[in-house]
């Protein structure tokens, strides 16, 4: 190999695993990316085709692969919390074990999120105490089930057996660019002001009064992308876990009608009832086939674009969250990111690849 820092991006074709792929390509790393169907339009990634829920299929599909570094940017969507459980851990478990007769590996590091704090999707944000904001990293695990929870405990358990560091990423909401993403609120928010463009309805305000008006935060995928790669390289930062957003807070209500601009479109707030994105795209699946070939657009398929249950889920929540960064910060990384720029580098992305009109 060229170099000793041999990267293993477990969900390679996702917001997180494509932008860290880009960033260690960036700096010399040797990069290996696992999915299903991994990316093949990154130059200099190496596509590892495998099942993570399939141990023959990952074992035989890593047989030449020796990485020094891991980085688990994936998980499997369930109907219940018991099932994300089971198969979320099984997968961490399945590329852990079949890494460990190599004796390569030098840090795992795990990409998790704000549900550490807020609860798993069944008791999202609801009932019982949540603990205050900003959330900080120390706070104790919530009294309730989360495979989040299971994700790390699968981490630890491998990292006392093999002898590796480890470091667990919390983002808030991620905005960058993916296409077949689980929960990609900005693209989500693109396609669903392209619509209201289109159609002259109001960009709709989807969420709750204590959103709109609240403090919030987000995670831009190239800021995570810089955590990621800086965690795995320092050693003050091994062993640890870490939140990460963008730095710097914003209220829904500054920042919506800025998206609006953005696109054309007239934006409505807060009206005193929560306006489902999900109800309000149910019947765009058509409109949007019909978008795409009237704008030679490269994806016809609302489905592999929106996540509106996810945007729903952020959006709709009954308090405001935000993150404190203090931890990282004092151990030396200072990246920044403007929310607004976030958005509007990922709208005007979208618009070049001909995602959006």
């Amino acid at each position: 190999m060229s170099n000793d820092k041999i990267a293993l991006i477990v969900g390679a074709s996702g917001i997180v695993g494509s932008n860290l792929a880009t960033e260690l390509l960036a700096t010399n790393w040797t990069v290996y990316g696992l999915a299903r169907r991994p990316p093949q339009h990154l130059p200099g990634l190496r596509p590892v085709a495998a099942n993570l829920l399939e141990p023959t299929s990952l074992e035989t599909a890593l047989a030449d692969v020796h990485p020094t570094h891991v980085f688990i940017t994936t998980w499997m969507r369930q109907d219940t919390e018991a099932e994300n459980i089971r198969v979320n851990s099984a997968l961490v478990r399945n590329i852990l074990t079949a890494l460990s007769p190599k004796g390569t590996v030098q840090h795992v590091a795990l990409v998790t999120g704000l549900k550490h704090y807020l609860g798993p999707f069944e008791a999202y944000a609801k009932g019982g105490t949540l603990p205050p904001t900003p959330f900080r990293e120390e706070l104790p695990r919530l009294d309730i089930e989360n495979f989040y929870y299971a994700q790390e405990d699968e981490v630890y358990a491998a990292a006392e057996r093999d002898g590796f560091t480890w470091s667990i990423h919390r983002p808030h909401t991620i905005i960058g660019k993916a296409v077949g993403n689980l929960m990609n609120m900005g693209t989500t928010l693109a396609v669903y002001a392209s619509i209201c463009k289109e159609t002259g309805q109001p960009f709709q305000w989807p969420g709750s009064e204590a959103q709109w008006n609240g403090l919030s935060d987000v995670t831009d995928a190239r800021i995570i992308a810089k955590q990621l790669a800086w965690a795995a390289t320092t050693e003050a930062a091994h062993n640890e876990a870490f939140n990460i957003v963008n730095g710097d807070y914003f209220r829904w209500s500054w920042l919506w009608p800025r998206l609006a601009a953005w696109f054309g479109v007239e934006a409505t707030g807060f009206d005193g009832t929560v306006h489902s994105l999900e109800a309000q795209m149910a019947d765009d699946t058509d409109r949007w086939r019909e978008m795409a070939a009237r704008y030679q657009l490269v994806e016809p398929e609302l489905n592999n674009l929106a996540s509106p249950w996810h945007t729903d889920l952020d959006l709709g929540r009954p308090l405001e969250v935000m993150t404190d960064m203090s931890k990282s910060r004092k151990l030396g990384f200072l990246v920044y990111q403007p929310t607004e720029e976030s958005f509007f580098d990922l709208f005007a992305q979208l618009r070049t690849d001909r995602i959006i009109p």
